[in-house]
């Protein structure tokens, strides 16, 4: 039996929840089919910029007035935009749940933006730009996106540049939001303490009047392309990100043998790289992978820190450990470990009513049936060595690799792409 129910209100707008026995507290998200993927050269950041607007005040409420109420209620609210979607939440205890909700609402519809609000917090963006810059490990995340994905939305950073931002004036801002933010384009998602029944009041009455718009349509991603960047700065260590082709976002089989192959690879202290590099070679304090499922397209990759000297022999493990995972597979004791350590991590997950609720808002937003985690468990247990080793075949083949190196570029490293 299903544990989520979910109602579509006639202007579109979705209103999912999960009611979990034996707790007190809710969390409330409003989830908004809009990200950096939806913008273009010339507003990049703008969705960005709308979140840090709606906690700037609302007719009825200054930014004092909001973080005052929230904490009086011992709850916590806060927000994050992603490359396909933006996500405001607030955690309360259930008798608090229709005031949580008031507060979500006022800030989506009835926010200020006043003149003076936009320009400091264009100058506090700009400011949280600086602060990635003067990291070495994202920079070179927004640089190798940006070789990745070429002059796509998705290789664009989500906080924006200092030329695009200060392009986006209050009419822009006002203008995008009116456009965006309709109700097809609206999930209503909460876990915990909470009645279906009475969520659904909750959003017909604060957001029926929203026009039900069309849904928010995106730019598709093209080929995925090979392709390096050596890219010198003072850093103390060079930063590498190399990555293949991944998989979209999707309910397929492979999606779970993929996660099963970014685990194996490096997504734990006892995964191969780790271990190899790590441990092994003493190369690097920090190693891991990563899988970047989007509605199109995927990216699977690594990143790495270590001395000039080394980095040249740390490229060359790790594309050793995905050929070799490629040619020879991976063994029944490894994918029983990766097994136990997934079904440890969703169970640990679904404890928490914010990982509930975020489960339900990011299968909506991808226009996909909710998965619970017994579910999960289950296929993750379905697994087989042949999938991974077919899988690691078709992304590892033909050396589409792309490569990212941030740092002093010199010695054996200059000489090897020169």
């Amino acid at each position: 039996m299903e544990r989520h129910q979910i109602t579509e209100l006639e202007n579109g707008v979705q209103v999912v929840s999960e009611k979990i026995e034996g707790v007190r507290s809710v969390s409330l998200g409003i989830w908004v089919r809009v990200g950096s993927r939806y913008e273009d050269e010339e507003n990049n950041g703008i969705t960005h910029f709308i979140e840090h607007m709606l906690f700037k005040g609302t007719e009825k409420r200054s930014a004092r007035m909001i973080a005052e109420e929230v904490d009086g209620m011992g709850g916590q609210i806060n927000a994050f935009t992603a490359k396909e979607y933006t996500c405001y939440y607030i955690r309360v205890i259930d008798e608090n749940l229709a005031q949580g909700m008031d507060i979500l609402a006022d800030m989506l519809l009835k926010s200020r933006f006043a003149q003076e609000d936009i320009e400091k917090e264009r100058s506090v963006i700009e400011e949280e730009i600086k602060m990635y810059a003067d990291a070495p490990d994202e920079l070179a995340n927004d640089l190798f996106n940006a070789l990745v994905w070429e002059d796509h939305p998705l290789g664009r950073p989500i906080l924006g540049t200092y030329e695009s931002l200060e392009k986006i004036d209050r009419k822009a801002l006002l203008e995008y939001m009116q456009k965006m933010y309709t109700g097809s384009n609206i999930v209503i998602a909460a876990a915990g303490a909470i009645e279906h029944e009475e969520l659904v009041r909750l959003g017909q009455k604060y957001f029926s009047g929203l026009p039900k718009g069309e849904v928010n349509a995106y730019v598709p991603v093209g080929n995925f392309k090979k392709g390096k960047r050596l890219v010198e700065k003072d850093t103390e260590q060079v930063q590498i990100c190399l990555g293949v082709e991944g998989i979209a976002n999707n309910d397929s089989d492979e999606q779970y043998a993929m996660s099963v192959l970014n685990a194996y690879l490096g997504g734990s202290m006892s995964s191969r790289l780790v271990q190899k590099v790590r441990e092994e070679m003493a190369m690097a304090y920090s190693i891991y992978t990563y899988h970047s499922s989007y509605s199109d397209n995927g990216l699977l990759g690594v990143a790495a820190a270590t001395r000039e000297e080394n980095s040249l022999k740390v490229i060359r493990a790790i594309l050793a450990e995905m050929k070799d995972v490629a040619q020879n597979g991976i063994g029944e004791e490894e994918l029983k470990r990766i097994r136990g350590q997934f079904k440890g991590s969703l169970y640990l997950a679904s404890e928490s009513v914010t990982s509930r609720m975020n489960r339900l808002g990011r299968a909506l937003m991808h226009k996909q049936r909710i998965i619970t985690p017994e579910e999960s468990i289950a296929r993750l247990e379905k697994v087989t060595a042949a999938e991974v080793k077919k899988l690691a075949q078709k992304i590892f083949a033909d050396d589409r690799y792309v490569l990212l190196v941030l740092g002093e570029i010199g010695g054996e490293l200059a000489k090897e792409f020169s």
